[in-house]
């Protein structure tokens, strides 16, 4: 449940890897947008019919991560090499009631979500006769959502089912093991009794310490992933920002606690958008849509900000470069996001805050005004820190 008024929500815990690259999933019931969002979100075209489990195979791409930062960055030097962060995403075919116990190819789709780090959950916010949709009856998000949060909790209930009925019995027997074993144990019981509560609770709604995290990372829980609720909207309910749906997934979402965070948009003004964009009228179209902007920038960094994730740039003529590292990262596993021997054989770090060589306009102006700082190995990297590393000989 969410915080009572007045008191302060825990510290969100973050489960899973932190990697430079990025995956997210596209989630959610067949014939609710998925595909469509794809194909506008990466600029790609894959089959979008009207039918269940178009999308067999998950189709992926890679989108470039928008950051104004980058763009002034490439715009100073002229490198030879530009490269954006970027953000992988995932198409999965849609789920449907059953899936845990294999319905409509669910084991394998199920597979696809547990190998990414973080989840759209693309839910239905529009009526459209045209359009089937493979619950009877009328439109209902968060009868929707509760038929994926389910057949995620129980796919996370049998892989925790599989692992006690193999380790306690290893347990019982002792060992130079049976400690670390034990504690393994006593968090994967407080999983399985959060995932059979009522009301059901996700691995990632809980208040784990490091040590907790630590085991919890080696197990991959698919309801530890983060996930960001989109909700797509008919165009013109997204253009004058009413939805009889919208309040209902926002309540829906708060209650469960999780501190995700959801998203309204719209698939056919987004796909209209792009069209226009390609045609060169993109600002008459913007025009006839009363100030409706595009919401994938937002989305896209939504992807990165709930997996506590921000970028430091690499900079010069040859390249200009974005990674993405955790926060709170120290300099030496920021170098070694580059490569490990950067780490191994870390210095120290010359680091310019983003703002200040905005305002210097050059590295020579930054290190006359001492702007740039010389850092060492407990130095926690900043979001939008423009860094070089001093490597010593391995």
């Amino acid at each position: 449940m969410p915080p009572k008024k007045g008191e302060e929500a825990p510290p969100r815990v973050i489960l899973g890897r932190a990697r430079n690259n990025v995956e997210m999933g596209i989630l959610g019931l067949p014939n609710v947008g998925k595909s469509s969002f794809f194909n506008v979100l990466c600029k790609m075209q894959v089959p979008a019919e009207n039918f269940p489990f178009c999308t067999i195979d998950p189709n992926t791409a890679k989108v470039a991560v928008p950051d104004k930062r980058y763009n002034f960055l490439c715009e100073v030097y002229k490198p030879k090499s530009e490269v954006p962060a970027a953000l992988t995403v995932t198409d999965i075919a849609g789920l449907v009631r059953g899936a845990s116990e294999g319905s409509g190819l669910g084991n394998e789709f199920l597979s696809h979500v547990k190998s990414v780090d973080g989840l759209f959950h693309l839910c239905r916010g529009f009526e459209d006769a045209d359009v089937t949709h493979v619950e009877p009856g009328p439109i209902d998000p968060v009868r929707d959502l509760d038929i994926i949060h389910n057949e995620l909790r129980m796919k996370d209930i049998q892989a925790v089912n599989k692992w006690l009925g193999t380790n306690e019995k290893v347990a019982e027997r002792g060992g130079a093991s049976a400690k670390e074993l034990k504690e393994e144990l006593d968090v994967i019981r407080k999983v399985k009794a959060m995932l059979e509560a009522d009301p059901p609770r996700d691995v990632r709604a809980g208040t784990w310490n490091p040590k907790e995290v630590e085991i919890l990372n080696k197990h991959l829980f698919i309801t530890a992933k983060p996930m960001v609720y989109l909700v797509n909207l008919p165009k013109k309910a997204f253009i004058k920002k009413g939805s009889k749906f919208l309040p209902k997934v926002v309540e829906y979402v708060t209650n469960r606690g999780c501190g995700d965070v959801v998203i309204p948009f719209s698939v056919v003004f987004e796909t209209e958008l792009l069209e226009a964009e390609l045609n060169g009228k993109k600002d008459e179209y913007l025009a006839d849509c009363e100030g409706a902007t595009s919401m994938l920038p937002r989305i896209i960094h939504a992807g990165y900000e709930v997996l506590d994730l921000i970028h430091y740039f690499t900079a010069g003529h040859d390249e200009v470069k974005c990674w993405t590292i955790r926060k709170g990262t120290e300099a030496p596993a920021a170098a070694g996001v580059i490569h490990t021997d950067f780490q191994k054989n870390f210095i120290s770090a010359d680091v310019t805050p983003f703002k200040d060589f905005k305002e210097c306009g050059t590295e020579a102006k930054c290190k006359e005004l001492g702007k740039t700082r010389q850092q060492g190995r407990t130095y926690v990297v900043q979001d939008g820190d423009i860094c070089f590393f001093k490597i010593g000989k391995a």
